[in-house]
């Protein structure tokens, strides 16, 4: 392929040879340490790397073909010279997303983005070949990886997609081109770059945009004013909730620990805690619903789906109870942990509250409104770790430590015999290291 030179738009002909180089491939990695013999290997950049100097560690690996943007990165004949790797990455998952004939269920939202994912994909797998989206690659790299993933034989694919500013789901919407769309919640995640609360509502309902204006389903929870709000007189949905004349209805039951729910008789049990879960779950159940899986496979997916990677574990030592929910955090999902472990029956309860990050000019505001719920509502065994929080107001009884580092020393010697502990704070505090220490 010629080098391109004009706003890093491909002509027809130069994307569909590039696109059957491609097919030709077993799949595509931006990563020399993880690629795999036959892959097509894109050059990305970032701040701290440059794809274009490991070209040839990644032919010595078995890439068939690389997409470099730097004319020194041409090392021989398979090396596809572009303006852009990552603009082009973007566009042949585009051109790929065109050619899949089965639908695509598209998500984002404040909070349970990817337990929602993993949710749907455990109910629909019951009847149907799907692939969904890895981990948690959901930004403007991880979503063209995600489809340029998913191949003819599938009957669903799905795709979460995250942001932390406008305009993001927008962008992330015209590459996967959803067939149905929903989003879990409106919180306050990422208040910095969405400017507050109201963007945030704005830049997750950029999925709505695209389903609207392109005749597309989508899913709402009328439980949730805010999607009613935002979905507005739009038709082509798909209801599901607690209220009867939704075209899914699923009653919740209880969330003591795990979250049980209601559906057509059938009572199914998750392993899953909190309340603030009840929708992730109704989703799934609603999707699973209208694509015909069975009533019985439906209660399998939700109750076999099993936390994992630090996002509301259930972790037991001797008579000790863990709730290791440290992957992330933001002020609506810190409140949520919190109000779900006010409720628990458990008598001796304990919490570990790491900063959250991305808040801006509402960080101070936002720590101190969760130290005032904490202290109100537990009255001992709080711990506080985080410049943000060390900076809060507190009670004497409240425990705060500046960084991580400070904690750990004294860690060994709290007493947690017969207690139920939360754990939970921003991905940059890794609080998850608190469990080698207790």
């Amino acid at each position: 392929m010629k080098f391109i030179r004009t706003f890093f738009i491909f002509s027809l002909m130069e994307m569909v040879e590039l696109y059957n180089k491609f097919k030709g491939c077993i799949n595509v990695s931006t990563d020399t340490r993880k690629l795999k013999n036959g892959s097509m290997y894109f050059a990305l950049k970032g701040d701290n790397f440059n794809g274009n100097n490991f070209v040839e560690d990644a032919f010595n690996k078995g890439a068939k073909y690389c997409v470099v943007d730097e004319p020194s990165a041409v090392v021989n004949k398979n090396c596809i010279l572009v303006n852009d790797a990552l603009k082009t990455l973007q566009e042949l998952a585009k051109f790929h997303r065109a050619k899949i004939k089965y639908p695509i269920i598209g998500l984002t939202g404040s909070n349970g983005k990817t337990t929602t994912k993993e949710l749907i994909y455990s109910v629909l797998s019951a009847s149907f070949k799907v692939k969904a989206t890895s981990g948690n690659l959901n930004n403007h790299i991880g979503v063209p990886l995600t489809l340029l993933e998913f191949q003819d034989d599938l009957d669903f694919g799905i795709v979460e997609m995250g942001a932390n500013h406008q305009k993001e789901i927008e962008f992330l919407s015209s590459i996967s081109q959803p067939d149905y769309g929903l989003i879990t919640n409106f919180g306050k995640a990422h208040l910095e770059g969405f400017g507050g609360v109201e963007g945030v509502i704005k830049g997750k309902s950029e999925l709505y945009d695209y389903i609207r204006a392109n005749q597309k389903t989508a899913i709402i929870n009328t439980d949730d004013e805010k999607q009613i709000n935002q979905i507005g007189n739009y038709k082509n949905i798909i209801t599901f909730g607690s209220k009867n004349d939704n075209n899914c209805q699923i009653e919740f039951l209880n969330a003591d620990p795990f979250v049980t729910v209601m559906f057509n008789t059938l009572k199914i049990q998750s392993q899953l805690i909190g309340a603030y879960n009840f929708g992730n779950i109704a989703v799934a159940i609603a999707i699973g619903n209208h694509f015909n899986v069975p009533k019985e496979a439906i209660k399998k997916g939700i109750e076999d789906y099993q936390p994992k990677n630090n996002r509301s574990e259930i972790i037991e030592k001797n008579s000790t109870k863990i709730i290791l929910d440290a992957y992330n955090a933001n002020p609506s999902s810190m409140l949520g942990a919190l109000k779900n472990l006010k409720q628990l029956s458990a008598k001796n309860k304990m919490l570990f509250l790491g900063d959250m990050f991305e808040l801006g000019e509402e960080a101070h505001a936002e720590h101190q409104s969760i130290v005032d719920f904490a202290e109100t509502n537990f009255e001992k065994n709080v711990y506080l770790i985080g410049e943000n929080f060390y900076n809060c107001g507190t009670k004497s009884s409240t425990k705060k430590f500046k960084t991580f580092d400070d904690i750990k020393s004294i860690l060994g010697s709290i007493m947690l015999d017969n207690s139920t502990i939360l754990i939970k704070g921003s991905r940059g505090m890794a609080l998850e290291r608190i469990l080698e220490h207790i």
